[in-house]
């Protein structure tokens, strides 16, 4: 009878001490990182899917607000190159494609408003998956493409985000 009791309390032991390691590691889940910067201004499309999903991302960390003016903001955003390709890979013995490669290039900068200074230089992020590729089965290969494409998309924001955060704002001059 006491037997079930004691394995209870084992259990619940053991968990609690996988919390404390976990705890004491210095563990913890990769939360939203703050811009270093209180406004931005997207300097692109407004309406694409692309600075939709910037834009999201960016009120969801929840201290940046996205401007609709670049007067209005501290920094601005400029898209020196967005590209998608799709490349062929590899082809088979009757020289149809086998497999493609979709790519997604994309440059920008950060700048100040106010003074125009660099508050991140040029920047490339460059995204690749590979993409076997079956004509009998077009329809569901065209469906991976768009998904690999979106994932991609989520992929180039979180990695845009990670690189904004670490943005060195330049010093503001001196009021006489």
């Amino acid at each position: 009878m006491n037997a079930p009791h004691s394995a209870g309390r084992r259990r619940a032991l053991l968990a609690l001490g996988g919390a404390t390691l976990l705890a004491g590691c210095g563990f913890q889940l990769r939360g939203a990182r703050p811009l270093p910067f209180d406004s931005i201004y997207l300097n692109m499309y407004q309406y694409s899917e692309l600075a939709a999903a910037i834009r999201r991302q960016i009120r969801a960390n929840g201290n940046t607000i996205v401007t609709d003016k670049a007067e209005d903001a501290q920094v601005r955003l400029e898209v020196l190159a967005d590209r998608k390709e799709k490349v062929i890979l590899a082809l088979n013995t009757q020289g149809k494609v086998r497999e493609y490669q979709l790519r997604h290039r994309f440059i920008f900068r950060l700048v100040d408003v106010k003074t125009g200074q660099e508050a991140l230089p040029n920047n490339e992020i460059f995204l690749y998956r590979d993409l076997a590729f079956d004509d009998t089965q077009l329809l569901a290969k065209e469906q991976e493409e768009i998904l690999l494409y979106r994932d991609m998309l989520n992929d180039l924001v979180q990695q845009l985000l990670r690189r904004l955060s670490a943005a060195k704002m330049p010093a503001a001059a001196p009021t006489p």
